[in-house]
């Protein structure tokens, strides 16, 4: 049990059972309050919110967490194969046993289950997101590991939000990432937005009508 990740969990503030869970992955060198902090700013009263953290320790930050080291000179842009570093197959296969887990604990199935995740977390999500059948995926600021492939055409529909000024993970990035999802047939909605390597007001925004269309509410009493 100790293996399993930290994480803040936020559950519903509507008084309601869980509609579905949303998983939020932070970026390198943030933790698990990073991406906590937006809960209060989202109107997703009626979902259990989950903020894990990633399992390796910052070079530079003494209270951020990464979910790999970046190779030397990274460009962000998938060219070569990237799936047999070490530590980014043990971020893998430490987050798809705590969503697994997670599953077992809060009776809440992965169908009924978003991830997405900020720069780094948002590439983890793509990463996982091809292992596990979750009712979509959000990537924000992110990018692709590695090229995607047909038999990945599998992945749920997905969210891509981009920064056109981004200035850490280049918005070629993610047109790069957006055309790999578009050629293997994903349903994808792709916003590009003036602003950095951030999530604005207008991302939270798309976030919560994103949740809401493909996790819809049960209204019955």
């Amino acid at each position: 049990m100790s293996n399993i990740l930290y994480s803040i969990s936020v559950p519903p503030t509507s008084g309601r059972s869980p509609q579905g869970a949303v998983v939020l992955l932070h970026g390198w060198g943030a933790n698990c309050q990073d991406l906590a902090g937006l809960a209060d700013y989202m109107d997703l009263s009626d979902y259990q919110l989950v903020f894990p953290e990633a399992p390796f320790p910052h070079p530079y930050n003494p209270v951020g967490k990464m979910w790999y080291s970046f190779p030397q000179d990274y460009s962000f842009l998938g060219k070569s194969e990237f799936g047999d570093r070490a530590d980014l197959s043990t971020s893998r296969d430490r987050l798809i046993e705590f969503l697994t887990h997670f599953t077992e604990t809060s009776n809440i199935p992965f169908s009924r289950i978003i991830l997405g995740g900020f720069s780094q977390g948002g590439a983890m999500t793509l990463d996982v997101g091809v292992r596990l059948p979750l009712a979509g995926l959000m990537i924000l600021s992110g990018y692709l590991h590695a090229p995607l492939q047909p038999q990945q055409a599998s992945l749920p529909p997905t969210l891509m939000i981009h920064g056109r000024q981004d200035q850490v993970v280049p918005l070629q990035a993610a047109h790069q990432a957006r055309d790999s999802l578009e050629a293997i047939g994903v349903t994808l909605n792709y916003q590009e937005y003036d602003m950095g390597h951030e999530i604005q007001p207008i991302a939270l925004r798309q976030i919560q009508s994103f949740v809401k269309e493909f996790l819809p509410i049960d209204n019955k009493p």
